[in-house]
C-alpha cells in the first residue's frame, strides 16, 4: 500500500511536467511569472536595504564629522566682551600690566601679540656659574618673593629676597597719549646684613616682540645698550631708556660693566636659554677699587649643537630680542622709563624724585582704599597682619594674566586633539611658579576677593572665561594658551576634554556682583554690572544648561563627576580631578551608577544665581526656581546621600573599603638576570567584591549641604555636621579643617607610588573659607545651631588667619595647601590664589 502511494505520487509528479511540444497552460505561467516576481521584489528589497545602508553610513559618517566639528566651534551668540574691549584707546588704564605672571618681572599689554618686557638677574662670582632667575621656579629656593603692593592698574612693589641681597621692583604708570601711556621701573638692590661681601650683581632687562613690531638698539660707549626704540601696531612708536646705576635716588653713578645682545626668538618660551647659550666668560670687571676678576655676561647668541641636531626645525616667525645687562655692586638703583611716542603733552620724565613721588601718591591712595574695603584696623588687626594682608591681595593682583592662543581639545567623536579657536584670557593664576595659567574652578575663589576690591577686573575676568564657550556650553577647565604657557605643563595634562566639567565656582562671584548691584545700586562700580549681566546671560544659560545635561546621575536630580580615572589597577582609588578634589575618596570602581553630592550642591547653588539673575533682566526665571527649590529639598538630598551608617552626607556607587596597593609580582626564571626584566609596580588588591552602597567617607564632601547653605537652619543633619567638624579625630586642627578624616582608611594614604595624598588630610583654604561662611550665615540665621555655629566661626576662623599668617611671616610664602599635624605650609609656593581668601575671613566679608 504504502508502495504504491509512493509510486502514485511519483507519477503524478511526473503527469505534471509539459512536454516539449505542449504550450504551458494558463496556470503553469501564472507560476512562473510569480516566481520572477518574487525574485525582483528580492532584487529590489536588496538594493533598497543596500542604498539604505549606504545612506546611513554617510549620513553617520556626516554627523560624526559635524559632531567632530562641535568641540572646536565657539558659542553662536554675541560674545560678552567688544573685539577691542582691552585696546589701549578703549582702556587705557589697565592696557599695560605685570600680565605675566609666570616671570619674577616683566610686563606686557592686553594684545595678542604684546611686546614683553621683562628683567633677569644673575650673581657673579658666586660658588654656581650659573644661577640665572627668570621664570619663577621654585628650585631657585628664594626666601621669597612677591608683590608688597599692587593696585592691580597704576602700580606695583615688589620684594623678591634672593641668597644674601634683596632686590625691590617698582612700576609706576602715567596715563596719556593712545596708546596706554608711560611706565617706570626702578630697581634697588641692598645686600643682607648676613652676607659677608657685597654682592656683584648683573641685572638683564630685555624687550621682545612676540612676532609683531620691530626693536632697534642705540649703544653708547662701546657696550652699553641706553635704549631701545621700536614700533608695533598697538604701542605706534615707543623709547626704553635704561639710566645709569646710582647708589640712591640722589645718589651719585655707580660704576658698572655693560654688555648687550640682539637677536631674534621664535617664542618667548624660549628666551631663558637663549639669554644661557649667549653667556660667555671673556669680560672683565675691574672697579676703580678691588681686583679685575672675570664675569659672565651676554655676548653673541651660539644654539646647542645636538639642538639643530635632533629636534625638527622651529618653523615659527622670528621676532626681535634684545636684552640689556648691568653688572654692578650692592647697594643700588637703576631706572628703567618707557615712554610712549603719542605722548605729547609730558610735563617731565617720570624718573627719580619724580617717581618717587608718584609712587608715594599712589601708596597713600592704595592704603587709603584697602581700609575702606576691608576695615582690618578698625578691627584691630596690628600693622604686621595688615603688611600681610595687603601682599596677600597684591599677590592676586600682581599674579592676574593676559593669555592669548589655541587650547587642545577632544571629544568621543574625534580620534586625534583639535586646534581650538585661538582667543584670550584675563585671568588670575593660583600659583605664579608652579600654576601660571588660567583654572576654572580657581577663578570663582579668586574673584571672590577681587570682586571686593575692584568689580570691573572680575567683570572683565568672568568675560574672559564665558567667551572660551564652545556651542555645547562647555568651558575648557584648564587654560593653557600660548606656547610660553604651553612650556610649563606636562603633556598628559594638555588636552582638555568636553565631557569634563570643574565646579562652576563662577557662580559664586556672580552672586558677589548681583549683590553689591543690589545693596548699592547707584554705587558707580556696581553700575556696569547690570549691562555686563544682560550680555553674558544667554552664554550663561548655555553653560548651566551643559552641567545639567552632561552631568546628571543615574537617578532624577542627582549628578555623577564624569572623567574619573579609568585605570583602576594602578590607582588606590581612580582620581576624579575634575571635582576639583583629585584624590578625595569617591566610589571604589567607577560607574555610571555614581551619585556625587559635591556636585549636587554646586548644581543647588548655581540654579538658585540663575534664577535671581533671570529675575534681575526680566528674563524667565521660574524654571531655574523650580529647578534650585527640588535641589535644594532637604528630604531630596537625605535621601539621595545621607547615610546612616556613617551619619553623615556620603557619595553613593559601586564601592569597597578592602582595597590596598600591594608590589606586584614579577616571574623571573632561574639563572636570569633581573634586570632585563620589568620593575615590580605597585598596583592595586582588591580584597572584597565592591557592591553599590555609600562611600563613608567623612570630609570636605560630605560637608557640601553644609557649606553651599542647601540644608535648612533647623535640620537635624547640621547638628550632625557642626559636632563631627569640630571632633579633633576627624577634622578639626588648631590651623583649619582637614580634609579628610583621620579615621577614614584612606586618610594620609599614597594614591599611587609616585602620588602623595593630596586631598586627603592637607588642610585647603578654599573649603575652609567656605566653612567659615557657611558658619557666618547659620550664626545669623534663626534655627536651634544658631549659637553653636557661631562659636565655630570665631573659632576656626582665628585658627586659620593665625597658621596662615605665621607661615608667611616664617617662610615669606603662602602655600598651597597646610599640614594637619604641624600647620607648616606645603605644596606650591607662593599660592596667592584661593589661599589670599584669608583676607576676606581677617574682613569678615563673605
Amino acid at each position: 500500500m504504502m508502495g504504491r502511494q509512493r509510486k502514485r505520487v511519483v507519477m503524478g509528479e511526473a503527469a505534471s511536467l509539459p512536454r516539449k511540444d505542449e504550450k504551458p497552460t494558463v496556470f503553469h505561467r501564472k507560476e512562473k511569472k510569480k516566481k520572477v516576481d518574487m525574485g525582483k521584489v528580492f532584487i529590489n528589497i536588496s538594493i533598497g536595504l543596500c542604498i539604505s545602508s549606504l545612506i546611513w553610513f554617510f549620513y553617520a559618517l556626516h554627523m560624526r564629522s559635524v559632531l567632530s566639528k562641535r568641540v572646536a566651534t565657539l558659542h553662536s551668540s554675541p560674545p560678552v566682551l567688544d573685539a577691542n574691549s582691552s585696546s589701549a584707546k578703549v582702556s587705557p588704564e589697565r592696557f599695560w600690566g605685570s600680565y605675566r605672571p609666570q616671570v619674577y618681572f616683566g610686563m606686557k599689554t592686553r594684545s595678542p601679540r604684546s611686546i614683553v618686557t621683562g628683567m633677569m638677574w644673575m650673581r657673579q662670582f658666586s660658588d654656581f656659574d650659573m644661577n640665572l632667575r627668570h621664570t619663577c621656579e621654585q628650585g631657585d629656593h628664594l626666601q621669597g618673593y612677591g608683590w608688597l603692593m599692587h593696585d592691580g592698574m597704576t602700580f606695583g612693589v615688589q620684594e623678591i629676597r634672593d641668597n644674601n641681597f634683596t632686590l625691590t621692583t617698582e612700576f609706576v604708570k602715567r596715563m596719556g597719549g593712545d596708546n596706554g601711556g608711560d611706565w617706570t621701573w626702578r630697581i634697588t638692590a641692598k645686600q643682607h646684613s648676613s652676607a659677608p661681601h657685597p654682592p656683584v650683581i648683573s641685572l638683564m632687562f630685555y624687550a621682545a616682540a612676540d612676532t609683531q613690531g620691530s626693536l632697534q638698539a642705540h649703544v653708547e660707549e662701546r657696550n652699553r645698550l641706553a635704549s631701545i626704540t621700536g614700533f608695533s601696531e598697538e604701542l605706534g612708536n615707543f623709547k626704553i631708556t635704561f639710566r645709569k646705576p646710582v647708589t640712591g635716588e640722589l645718589s651719585s653713578a655707580k660704576y658698572a660693566s655693560y654688555n648687550y645682545l640682539q637677536t631674534v626668538s621664535t617664542g618667548l618660551e624660549k628666551l631663558t636659554d637663549i639669554v644661557k647659550h649667549s653667556l660667555n666668560r671673556r669680560f672683565v670687571y675691574s672697579p676703580p677699587t678691588g681686583e679685575k676678576r672675570h664675569y659672565i655676561a651676554v655676548d653673541t647668541y651660539k644654539p646647542p649643537h645636538h639642538q639643530s641636531q635632533q629636534k625638527p626645525a622651529d618653523t615659527r616667525k622670528e621676532g626681535d630680542f634684545v636684552v640689556h645687562q648691568v653688572t654692578v655692586q650692592t647697594p643700588f638703583q637703576i631706572e628703567v622709563l618707557f615712554e610712549s611716542g603719542s605722548f605729547h603733552s609730558r610735563p617731565n620724565q617720570l624718573v627719580g624724585s619724580i617717581m618717587t613721588q608718584e609712587l608715594e601718591k599712589r601708596k597713600a591712595e592704595f592704603d587709603a582704599k584697602f581700609e575702606k574695603t576691608f576695615g582690618l584696623e578698625s578691627k584691630g588687626f596690628s600693622q604686621a597682619h595688615i603688611k600681610f594682608a595687603k601682599a596677600a591681595l597684591s599677590n592676586m593682583l600682581g599674579g592676574m594674566g593676559y593669555f592669548y592662543g589655541q587650547s587642545l581639545v577632544q571629544s568621543v567623536y574625534n580620534e586625534y586633539p583639535l586646534l581650538y579657536p585661538e582667543g584670550a584670557l584675563f585671568t588670575a593664576v593660583p600659583s605664579r611658579s608652579f600654576f601660571p595659567r588660567g583654572f576654572l574652578w580657581d577663578e570663582g575663589f579668586h574673584q571672590l576677593l577681587l570682586s571686593k576690591w575692584d568689580p570691573q577686573v572680575t567683570r572683565e575676568a568672568i568675560a574672559h572665561w564665558i567667551d572660551l564657550m564652545n556651542m555645547e556650553g562647555w568651558i575648557p577647565r584648564e587654560q593653557i594658551l600660548g606656547d610660553e604657557a604651553r612650556s610649563k605643563v606636562p603633556g598628559e595634562f594638555i588636552v582638555q576634554r568636553n565631557e569634563n566639567a570643574n565646579p562652576p565656582t563662577l557662580f559664586l562671584a556672580l552672586q558677589e556682583l548681583t549683590e553689591q548691584l543690589s545693596l548699592n545700586p547707584d554705587k558707580a562700580a556696581s553700575q556696569p554690572t547690570l549691562p555686563f549681566l544682560r550680555r553674558l546671560f544667554p552664554r550663561l544659560k548655555t553653560w548651566f544648561e551643559w552641567y545639567n545635561t552632561t552631568q546628571t546621575g543615574p537617578l532624577p536630580n542627582s549628578y555623577r563627576w564624569r572623567g574619573r580615572d579609568k585605570d583602576t589597577n594602578l590607582f588606590l582609588n581612580p582620581k576624579t580631578l575634575t571635582s576639583g578634589l583629585d584624590d578625595y575618596p569617591r566610589a571604589s570602581h567607577p560607574s555610571a551608577e555614581e551619585r556625587h553630592v559635591d556636585l549636587h550642591c554646586w548644581m543647588a547653588l548655581s540654579s538658585g544665581i540663575m534664577a535671581s539673575i533671570a529675575q534681575l533682566l526680566g528674563e524667565p526665571h521660574e524654571d531655574y526656581k523650580l529647578s534650585h527649590d527640588a535641589l535644594s529639598d532637604n528630604n531630596l538630598v537625605n535621601k539621595l546621600y545621607w547615610s546612616e551608617q556613617l551619619r553623615a552626607f556620603s557619595d553613593f556607587g559601586n564601592h569597597t573599603e578592602n582595597v590596598s596597593l600591594m608590589r606586584e609580582k614579577v616571574y623571573v626564571p632561574p639563572g636570569q638576570p633581573r634586570h632585563q626584566f620589568p620593575v615590580a609596580r605597585l598596583v592595586r588588591s582588591v580584597r572584597k567584591n565592591p557592591k553599590p552602597q555609600f562611600v563613608n567617607a567623612f570630609g570636605y564632601v560630605s560637608l557640601f549641604p553644609f557649606l553651599l547653605h542647601v540644608l535648612q537652619p533647623d535640620s537635624p543633619k547640621l547638628e550632625h555636621i557642626l559636632k563631627d567638624m569640630r571632633d579633633s579625630n576627624k577634622l578639626w586642627t588648631p590651623y583649619g579643617l582637614r580634609s579628610l578624616s583621620k579615621t577614614d582608611p584612606l586618610y594620609m594614604r599614597r594614591n599611587t607610588e609616585h602620588d602623595a595624598p593630596y586631598w586627603r588630610g592637607p588642610i585647603w583654604i578654599n573649603i575652609n573659607y567656605l566653612a567659615v561662611r557657611a558658619l557666618h550665615h547659620y550664626s545669623k540665621t534663626e534655627g536651634p545651631y544658631k549659637e553653636k555655629a557661631a562659636a565655630l566661626h570665631e573659632e576656626l576662623r582665628t585658627n586659620i588667619i593665625n597658621n596662615v599668617y605665621r607661615e608667611y611671616v616664617e617662610t615669606g610664602y603662602v602655600w598651597e595647601q597646610y599640614n594637619d599635624s604641624t600647620g607648616r605650609g606645603q605644596g606650591s609656593h607662593p599660592f596667592t590664589g584661593w589661599s589670599a581668601l584669608t583676607v576676606l575671613m581677617m574682613a569678615e566679608q563673605y
